[in-house]
């Protein structure tokens, strides 16, 4: 699979979730295999362009998650061409655009899901973008702003005009948000009319699921992206967010399952030890890392190595606890106990405290003393 001229090994992708997919997180999941691309939590337009600190870190990846690709939202054509060099400047394979948030304080500065409400507006930006950088531009959007206007085919079609080089199609409406379920013969009908790449989202959370819905939008796996004899395009890869919470190796399964095989078998000392890690990594951010580790907006190394790291260290433990507490309340889900557990982490106060928690919860009295140790920093 290509978008533009980026080769991806993988048509599976980790969806950008705000608050959730940190650098950290995508770097576990990208070692677990089955990764085709990885996106970044959405950046602001105006805050890269200004250089506001903490939109510059949402930004940040590192070389292990490439091809990676960041995404941004905004409403001004200018300023998203401005972004976009910001992100090719920072070394990105590809730059999304963010016209599915249907979150209130996005939606309303003319941005997110509101783009669908403007297609030539929407197209504008794309065109304006294009113009700027080499790199690809790409643009995650939903079935429409409502039910009343599932403009997905005729935005999808103005932005490639527009020159998008890849389009994914969350199935719902704004109006929507999570509720109900993805309409995958959308989708399907909006790969089937375009030149470029068309990806589905919405509704995987299981392996066989992210297949299950390439075959039935139409993809002849694992030919992804073929032409029909009508000159047709089939669905060409799969965005997959909370499936992605709940279980990190779901994409590595899902290649499993294209591939022939039996999907591979996760072990629950095999998740606690996947959270350990992520506590470590999360512990050790800008923590004696090498110079460029960190791909981030020209010019702001210093400022990025100092300024943004919790004040203290009982800062950072507290902020590495909220994020465990957030990931935990989709990544317990289906668990015996899980529930328990959840309250467990949400009352703790001290990482040691957290290891205990997950350690009791994970590995069985035997397994916890002979887990593996905790991943190095970076």
């Amino acid at each position: 699979m290509k978008i533009g001229n980026v080769s991806l090994p993988s048509p599976f992708v980790v969806a950008p979730m705000a608050g959730m997919t940190d650098t950290a997180f995508r770097r576990l999941v990208k070692r677990h295999g089955g990764c085709g691309l990885v996106v970044t939590e959405m950046v602001s337009s105006e805050g890269l362009v200004r250089g506001i600190d903490r939109t510059l870190e949402y930004a940040e990846y590192t070389e292990e998650e490439r091809p990676v690709s960041i995404q941004i939202f905004g409403g001004d054509p200018a300023k998203m061409a401005a972004a976009a060099q910001i992100v090719e400047g920072m070394g990105a394979d590809i730059v999304d655009v963010n016209m599915g948030c249907p979150v209130p304080k996005i939606a309303k500065h003319s941005a997110g899901c509101s783009l669908m409400r403007e297609p030539a507006h929407a197209a504008s930006v794309i065109d304006a973008m294009t113009k700027a950088v080499r790199i690809p531009v790409t643009v995650k959007m939903r079935a429409g702003w409502n039910d009343a206007s599932r403009n997905a085919p005729e935005l999808a079609r103005r932005v490639q005009d527009a020159g998008a080089a890849a389009v994914t199609i969350h199935g719902r409406t704004a109006e929507q948000s999570y509720k109900g379920f993805a309409d995958w013969d959308l989708v399907a009908e909006v790969a089937g009319s375009l030149d470029i790449p068309v990806l589905g989202s919405g509704d995987c959370v299981e392996p066989q699921q992210i297949v299950e819905r390439m075959r039935y939008a139409g993809a002849a796996v694992p030919g992804y992206g073929q032409v029909d004899p009508e000159g047709r395009r089939s669905i060409s890869g799969v965005l997959v967010g909370r499936g992605v919470l709940r279980n990190p190796w779901i994409l590595a399964q899902a290649t499993d399952i294209v591939a022939g095989r039996e999907p591979r078998q996760v072990t629950r000392a095999a998740r606690g030890q996947f959270l350990l890690d992520y506590i470590e990594l999360l512990l050790n951010e800008r923590v004696n890392e090498t110079k460029g580790f960190r791909h981030v907006a020209p010019g702001t190394d210093d400022r990025l190595t100092t300024d943004l790291q919790p004040p203290t260290a009982r800062g950072r433990e507290r902020w590495v606890i909220n994020k465990i507490r957030a990931l935990c309340s989709w990544y317990s889900k289906g668990f015996d106990g899980g529930s328990q557990f959840r309250v467990r982490v949400n009352s703790c106060e001290s990482i040691s405290q957290l290891h205990d928690i997950v350690d009791e919860f994970f590995f069985a009295p035997a397994d916890a003393t002979t887990r593996p140790p905790l991943a190095c920093g970076a």
